[in-house]
């Protein structure tokens, strides 16, 4: 396999109008991507765009649009819709390439693009590594009489909406409940609350005002504190915190308090079990998530099955061993019966349905167990610099584990999307946890540039 540099964990991602998210090279990633998937060379293969509401969307749409039509694909585009709508519309719709240009819950500056095969699942390393090997070399063209089209689906959002909806139980109704959803005036601003007022819910809707610039800007899942404060001045039953691309969800209970995507994988999680719904009693999340969340597991005789971090990679644990249930502690929950990533808004649904069916209050089932205390740390580092390999990281790394020694966990990786290197451990002692955080990010600060 070649070995990828453009992409990341996550598809491709960057600062707009600088590499690799020009519209020089998202013309040729364009190009490649629809070389790969038009291999036949034979015409009416389909590709469906959808974006979030960044002002760069525009310039990454018209050049991705440019570079597939140029080798024969016909592209729908989506406008503003949830990556989770992308994954569905690209199986439903019978494309052949699903796209989403989206940077996720970075602020607006970025943006990024991630793609999905005719399944409606995100691409394989391999399959990223091979567009990748076809961006570097030469890319043939369609002949002028095979140039693809371009045209805008009107009713994608609400498309996405109806199937939504489908997954909440059809004998309940939200009715009697207050929710405040906070859509991160991103690409879920308009059908996240359709989804809930619907379905019978009273909708105090914030972040649903995009301008191109405010994607995530003081709201939304990583800046929850504008929800927590409308949770309390409406007197809300619960509060929904969707990201920039609406995949991840976090949740803030009646009293004002926050719970995690790990708090709501282990509500699932038991309650599927109980149901029998959960596949081979087991939970797949990554390296992040919270010891707390396995001793709970395994406490009520459920596995937990770790990953790589990132979504994708969640994901294809989940379908090499058919589990149907997995995330990660960011919001991020797969719930293999209804999607094929991601969906932030159909895991709120979740929630509600069980708060609908046991009567109990948002706070009652947001705190399945006492997390473990937990500190992760980021250092950014100078493009060219490679911190963790030098001697006095790799030192301070040795000394970190050694006085944890088998009382805690140490998670030292580099982000996929960002020149972060990210620090994390988890102790009970929470002195310990500070001087062990401490002592590997000022090692990685003094080498990182």
């Amino acid at each position: 396999m070649s070995e990828r540099t453009l992409f990341g964990t996550d598809g491709v991602r960057g600062m707009a109008n600088t590499y690799p998210m020009t519209a020089e090279a998202v013309l040729r990633l364009g190009m490649a991507a629809g070389r790969y998937f038009r291999r036949d060379g034979s015409n009416g293969h389909r590709v469906v765009i959808g974006k979030d509401t960044r002002l760069s969307g525009y310039m990454v749409e018209n050049a991705l649009t440019a570079g597939l039509t140029s080798t024969g694909m016909n592209v729908l585009l989506l406008g503003p819709v949830p990556t989770p709508a992308v994954g569905y519309l690209t199986h439903s719709m019978r494309a052949d390439l699903g796209v989403m240009i989206s940077a996720s819950h970075n602020p607006f500056r970025d943006n990024g693009i991630k793609f999905f095969g005719p399944d409606g699942f995100k691409l394989s390393d391999e399959a990223e590594a091979e567009i990748e090997a076809l961006v570097a070399g030469d890319i043939v063209l369609a002949q002028p009489e095979n140039i693809g089209r371009a045209t805008r689906v009107d009713d994608s959002r609400m498309r996405y909406v109806e199937y939504t909806k489908t997954t909440f139980p059809r004998s309940l109704r939200l009715s009697g409940l207050k929710i405040v959803v906070d859509c991160a005036n991103g690409a879920a601003y308009r059908a996240a609350p359709e989804v809930l007022w619907e379905l019978g819910a009273e909708v105090i809707k914030i972040g649903v005002s995009p301008n191109g610039l405010n994607i995530n800007d003081r709201v939304g899942s990583t800046a929850p504190q504008a929800a927590i404060e409308a949770v309390k001045a409406h007197g809300a039953d619960l509060g929904i915190c969707l990201d920039g691309d609406a995949d991840r969800v976090v949740l803030v209970d009646e009293t004002g308090t926050v719970a995690d995507g790990d708090q709501l994988m282990a509500l699932l999680a038991s309650r599927w079990a109980a149901a029998g719904r959960l596949a081979d009693g087991t939970l797949v999340a990554t390296v992040m998530s919270n010891l707390g969340l396995e001793r709970f597991l395994s406490g009520r005789g459920l596995k937990l099955v770790r990953t790589k971090v990132g979504d994708r990679y969640v994901v294809e644990e989940m379908r090499r061993s058919g589990w149907n249930l997995g995330g990660e502690q960011s919001g991020h929950i797969v719930m293999a019966d209804y999607s094929t990533t991601g969906d932030g808004l159909m895991a709120g649904l979740q929630f509600l349905a069980a708060m609908v069916e046991t009567g109990k209050r948002a706070s009652d089932l947001a705190r399945m167990f006492d997390p473990c205390p937990q500190l992760l740390k980021n250092v950014r580092y100078a493009a060219g610099a490679d911190p963790l390999s030098q001697p006095g990281v790799q030192a301070a790394i040795a000394a970190a584990e050694g006085t944890l020694n088998g009382h805690g966990r140490l998670l030292i990786r580099k982000s996929g999307t960002e020149p972060l290197i990210r620090v994390m451990a988890e102790a009970e002692d929470p002195e310990i946890l500070d001087r062990v955080v401490d002592s590997v990010v000022e090692a990685v600060e003094a080498v990182a540039g």
